[in-house]
């Protein structure tokens, strides 16, 4: 017999916009640039654009819609992302997600003490270790910007830390277009080569523009080599409602879109073709206090809703959650990294970061995201839905059973219990007389306790040593010349 329809699993999603409301905030988006015009502090940008027929005097540009189309054409709908060993991870188009950590903030919650400080290379370092033995953490950013090492080297000594303590994917960003440049090619010794990379990607380039509509040079040209490089990379400036972004959800993610746009042009003008996630950074604004919120509920709902516009062009988007603006790990750390996570997984957000955030963003926390990882894993669950075919409607065991039976020991529970239900690995579940025998930890303990577990036993497996001696080679000449170049 053929019965169509019959098996059926549909993952579970929601739409925050219409198809009328989308075209409406894509219209506004396409006026912003050629209306409102951009800031372009970059000359050779400015000279780019000019020649592909936009409006430029003096730094502000005004680009008509039609090259936007034109580079909306040519630029890839979505591409695949490897780990640090070549094996395909992320494949990032569509609804699918994957989470990452948080990243850069100048503090830090020591994994080991819990103390709050000044971020170091080593914080980073244990940072990607945990990030490496989550199950549901996809991919990792430097959880931090070290204070104890030379700003304008920061980089060099993040991305070692990182790449020698994980072999998950990386987004990293880059201080200056030399440090970036090295970075590269400190990722290209990994890889085997420039060309081993360009094949095979583990990193993604991360530039961030200035909101609103301000392009300044550094990270143009940021934008500019990881497009001759032909490597995919995430741009995505920050919107603080009210403050740096109209107050307004439908005017915030106009001027997103028009900035999103206004950097692929830049990016396919340079190098047709080149991998682009369309992103951005919706944040709350406080007007109480007169501070950024990362875990508002509008935060949300507008990187859903700059997701959708985003998805109907077809390309690439990016998130952020599983962060909280309280100071501890306490209930709102929990409520607010788990609306987040769940929201944005929801919307079909694809790269989703900050996974670990603390105090607006002001501390990264290895305890944190092992939270998040927990609820990630409740997430993926939710989403994936029901699965209905005749074997889960279980009609011959329901039959067998009969009325007072119970499916403990039935071979359909066994085959299945895994696949349909959630273990949890941090959730107290066990009767309350054996969770006091058990020491009547509450969930920052336990959390605390899987950090420094897998700080203690979690081993990656180690690069050959004449690449890390060559990493160590270019992050110590990287340095020297940065800061000589800083100081002159």
């Amino acid at each position: 017999m053929i019965q169509s329809s019959f098996s059926d699993n549909r993952s579970v999603h929601f739409r925050v916009l219409s198809d009328d409301q989308i075209w409406e905030i894509k219209r506004a988006a396409f006026d912003i640039l050629e209306k409102t015009g951009t800031k372009v502090h970059h000359k050779g940008a400015r000279k780019m654009l000019k020649q592909a027929g936009a409006m430029v005097k003096g730094e502000m540009v005004k680009v008509p819609e039609y090259i936007v189309q034109e580079c909306l054409r040519k630029v890839p709908k979505g591409f695949t992302i490897y780990d640090r060993q070549g094996r395909r991870a992320m494949e990032v188009e569509g609804r699918k997600s994957y989470y990452g950590t948080s990243t850069a903030s100048p503090r830090t919650k020591d994994a080991l003490t819990g103390e709050i400080h000044e971020t170091r290379v080593i914080d980073i370092a244990r940072g990607a270790l945990v990030a490496d033995a989550l199950a549901h953490i996809d991919w990792v950013m430097p959880m931090g910007s070290s204070q104890d090492v030379p700003a304008i080297a920061a980089d060099l000594h993040e991305f070692e830390a990182v790449v020698t303590h994980t072999t998950k994917p990386i987004v990293f960003i880059g201080y200056s277009k030399h440090g970036s440049e090295l970075v590269y090619e400190m990722a290209a010794e990994v890889a085997g080569g420039m060309d081993a990379l360009r094949e095979r990607p583990f990193m993604v380039s991360y530039p961030e523009p200035i909101t609103p509509l301000v392009f300044p040079e550094e990270p143009v040209d940021k934008m500019f080599l990881s497009a001759d490089l032909f490597l995919p990379q995430v741009v995505a400036p920050s919107q603080q409602l009210g403050a740096t972004a109209p107050v307004t959800l439908a005017g915030t993610v106009a001027l997103a879109v028009a900035e999103g746009l206004m950097s692929l042009t830049l990016i396919q003008l340079r190098n047709p073709g080149t991998p682009y996630v369309m992103g951005c950074n919706v944040s709350g604004f406080d007007m109480a206090t007169s501070t950024m919120s990362i875990a508002a509920p509008e935060m949300s709902l507008g990187l859903a809703a700059q997701a959708e516009v985003v998805q109907s062009f077809g390309l690439p988007t990016w998130g952020l959650a599983g962060s909280t603006d309280s100071k501890t790990i306490d209930a709102q750390a929990g409520i607010e990294s788990a609306f987040s996570i769940l929201a944005q997984g929801l919307a079909g957000l694809n790269l989703i970061h900050d996974v670990g955030y603390m105090d607006m963003a002001m501390i990264c926390s290895a305890e944190m995201l092992v939270l998040g990882d927990e609820v990630i894993g409740m997430t993926k669950r939710f989403i994936r839905g029901v699965d209905v075919s005749a074997e889960t409607l279980a009609r011959h065991v329901i039959e067998k059973v009969g009325p007072g039976g119970h499916f403990l020991q039935e071979d359909h529970t066994y085959e299945h219990f895994r696949n349909e239900l959630w273990i949890p690995s941090l959730m107290a579940r066990q009767p309350y007389d054996l969770w006091r025998q058990e020491g009547s930890k509450d969930m920052s303990q336990r959390l605390a306790e899987r950090v420094k577990d897998i700080l203690e036993t979690h081993k990656v497996p180690p690069l050959p040593d004449k690449t890390l001696a060559a990493l160590e080679k270019l992050k110590t000449k990287g340095e020297k010349e940065l800061t000589e170049a800083h100081a002159g």
